[in-house]
């Protein structure tokens, strides 16, 4: 008996499907990004105890060893490794990808995203709830969209011989390259720019050609403090210099002792390389620290760019705003 016209829309097809044939939902993954200094790593600490949660780091910086107070790591946090697994603990919430990078190694978008998945996957093994923390767009973005990232090895070589190209000279040629590149690169970022250059070089195509979007792999809710950039800018101001009271010029000193050189891609980090000249007596102190605030401004407003770009994101008022968002989004049925 016919119980109406049929259809003539295709079936869909289901995202994954496990043996048996039945749908299986693609896993949830807690992403807080925005602009540094904007409440991330306190609101997901807090957002990982109410909900059985465990962090990946998504920060460039903070992947590295040794260098810690200018790079935000949670302040009290020490590495740790049970079954097998190195991370970095904080209040009791384990933080994947984060303070396990010798200094001088350079970290791609690519290598970023082959293991956070590694990390999501185990996390979810343990039944607990993925949250991915930090300001990289571009890492976040190669998750969230599944990016197929061609994995060029650095070329120590090619490297060797842009080292004396000013920035302004290496972005003009990138430009040329890849004129779509601005869009997806931070021009002000000499690392960030030579990888793209490196890539292009070695592939023979433009780089934005080879970020290809795939099948999804997680089914992601992406949250963001909303800060006034008054109010943005007074706390980027007030975390330089609650840093400096912290000892981070000694850290530089301390990193410099044991040494790494001055261009490693972890001292190239904002900050490290304002007052790196102070310490080498290049500038005066004060200068030194106006510099870092105002480099540290600058790229926060170039992650607020890139971040408002994504609608994607829901911008909330504060912390209580945040966890009830997570609360609805993790009762609805995925």
């Amino acid at each position: 008996m016919s119980t109406g016209p049929r259809s003539t829309e295709k079936p869909k097809k289901p995202r994954t499907t496990n043996p048996r044939g039945t749908k299986r939902a693609l896993p949830r993954v807690l992403c807080i990004v925005g602009p540094t200094s904007s409440g991330k790593t306190l609101l997901g600490v807090r957002l990982a105890k109410a909900f059985s949660g465990e962090i990946i780091n998504a920060d460039a910086r903070q992947v590295y060893q040794e260098f810690d107070i200018g790079t935000g790591k949670p302040i009290g946090g020490k590495r740790e490794c049970k079954r097998g697994r190195n991370y970095f603990l904080f209040q009791d919430i384990p933080h994947y990808l984060m303070d396990f990078l010798p200094p001088d190694q350079l970290f791609t978008v690519a290598e970023w995203r082959k293991v956070a998945i590694t990390a999501i996957r185990y996390i979810r093994r343990r039944k607990h709830l993925p949250i991915v923390v930090g300001g990289t767009g571009l890492y976040i973005q190669s998750l969230v969209d599944n990016y197929q990232i061609p994995e060029v090895p650095p070329q120590p070589a090619f490297r060797e011989a842009m080292s004396t190209e000013p920035l302004e000279e290496l972005v003009s040629r990138l430009i040329h390259l890849d004129p779509e590149a601005e869009k997806v690169v931070d021009l002000k970022n000499p690392r960030r720019v030579l990888r793209a250059l490196e890539v292009i070089t070695f592939t023979g195509k433009p780089y934005t050609s080879l970020r290809k979007k795939a099948k999804p792999l997680v089914e992601p809710l992406l949250i963001a403090i909303k800060r006034s950039k008054e109010d943005l800018r007074e706390r980027i101001d007030q975390a330089v210099e609650m840093y400096i009271e912290a000892g981070w010029l000694d850290e530089i000193r301390r990193v410099k002792k044991s040494g790494i050189a001055w261009d490693v891609p972890a001292m190239t980090s904002i900050g490290y390389r304002e007052l790196g000249a102070y310490i080498r007596g290049e500038t005066t102190l004060e200068e030194a620290i106006q510099k870092t605030k105002d480099a540290t401004w600058q790229y926060a407003k170039r992650q607020l760019t890139w971040f408002n770009r994504d609608k994607r994101i829901h911008w909330v008022e504060d912390e209580n705003a945040a966890e009830e968002l997570v609360r609805k989004w993790l009762l609805t049925s995925n």
